[in-house]
Order: C-alpha cells, then sequence, then structure tokens
C-alpha cells in the first residue's frame, strides 16, 4: 500500500502525476521507484551511490545505476525528465549547489526534500547542551555524520533566489509527519521540509 510510504515520500509521491518520466537520485533500494512504477505507469530511472542499494533495485526490475550525483549529473541532457528527485540526500552531498542546479538543468522540476535545522529543538538542544544535535531525522554524531550540509529553509529559499531557481511548491512537516501550513515562523516550527523547484529562465 502507497500508505506505508514515509511521510515525504509519500507526498512526493502524490505530487508526481501520472506517466511521467522520473529520475531519483540517491534511489537507496528503489521504494519510491517502485511504487510510481506500479502505480502511476511512471517511466523510473535511478542513481545511487551503494552498490548494495543498486543490486536491489536491480532484483526488482528498475532501472537503476549505481553513480555519484556530485559528478554524473553533467552527463544527462537538458531536460531529458520530467521530474528529478532528491530526498533526504543534500545534506550529504559534497557539492549540493551544483547538484541542485544540475536537478533543474536535467528535469522539468526538482523535488528535493530535507531535514530542516532551523527547527526549534535543534536551535534549543545545540544552545542548552553546546554541541551538535541529534534527533530521529539526524541521528548520527558530528564524527561520524554523513550530513556534511546541514542546512534550514531559510538557507535553501535565499540559494533559490539567487540561482534563479523558482520554488513552485513549499510543503513543511512537523515532527509528528503532519503537513502543517504556519502563517508565520515556518522554518522555526517545520521538522522537515519539501520543495518543487524549476529553472527560472
Amino acid at each position: 500500500m502507497v500508505n506505508t510510504l514515509r511521510k515525504d515520500l509519500k507526498i512526493i509521491y502524490d505530487i508526481i502525476n501520472r506517466n511521467e518520466v522520473v529520475l531519483d537520485v540517491g534511489c537507496g533500494e528503489g521504494i519510491l521507484l517502485s511504487y510510481l512504477s506500479e502505480h502511476k505507469n511512471v517511466d523510473c530511472r535511478g542513481i545511487e551511490i551503494n552498490q548494495k542499494g543498486v543490486n536491489k533495485c536491480v532484483e526488482k526490475g528498475l532501472a537503476v545505476i549505481q553513480g555519484d550525483a556530485n559528478i554524473d549529473l553533467k552527463d544527462y541532457p537538458d531536460n531529458f525528465f520530467t521530474t528529478a528527485v532528491l530526498s533526504q540526500t543534500i545534506q550529504a552531498m559534497i557539492s549540493p549547489d551544483l547538484v541542485i542546479n544540475n536537478l533543474v538543468r536535467i528535469s522539468r522540476r526538482a523535488i528535493i526534500s530535507f531535514p530542516n535545522f532551523g527547527y526549534w529543538k535543534i536551535r534549543r538542544d545545540l544552545m542548552l547542551s553546546g554541541q551538535m544535535p541529534q534527533s530521529k531525522i539526524l541521528p548520527y554524531n558530528w564524527f561520524d555524520s554523513p550530513n556534511i550540509h546541514l542546512c534550514t529553509i531559510k538557507d535553501f529559499e535565499i540559494f533559490c533566489e539567487d540561482n534563479q531557481i523558482r520554488i513552485q511548491k513549499k510543503i513543511l512537516i512537523n515532527s509528528r509527519s503532519d503537513v502543517f501550513l504556519p502563517v508565520f515562523f515556518g522554518n522555526f516550527f517545520a521538522y522537515q521540509a519539501i520543495f518543487s523547484i524549476i529553472k527560472d529562465y
């Protein structure tokens, strides 16, 4: 059932239309791609750096290659995909600026989700303990974390403005995994965020 998807993946699934051509960057074991292929007749492709994840995808019959988004996205032609997805991975990228700019180049739109480092509990824990905070969505110690470029919702919005990228949709999720619509202080109360973006030529 689609309802068994992780909350941000369920939202991304709902945003994507039938019969699209989708690239899932950092697709893991292909959970989102499987649902899109089975239920929405989406032409699914994936890129995953971990060989074990690639193997799992191939076992499911998914068109997934091993690759590094920091390097390999430049090889895709412009507007080849209708949607490119990067879910809970941007903070682990070596060059997130290059990755985001490539995503909006190779697809008509990109959907990006990430944990919000501006969330109030993260601010509180950092202030009170003086140590890098940990949570369900950011569970690592500072020394073994794959997350090397943490950002806030405000950081992401400024990046988009500076790079002529238009935000089509912004979806905020609280710590209970509920979508909410704060009138003010979304950067303060959102646990994670999902953005649908396009290149503003």
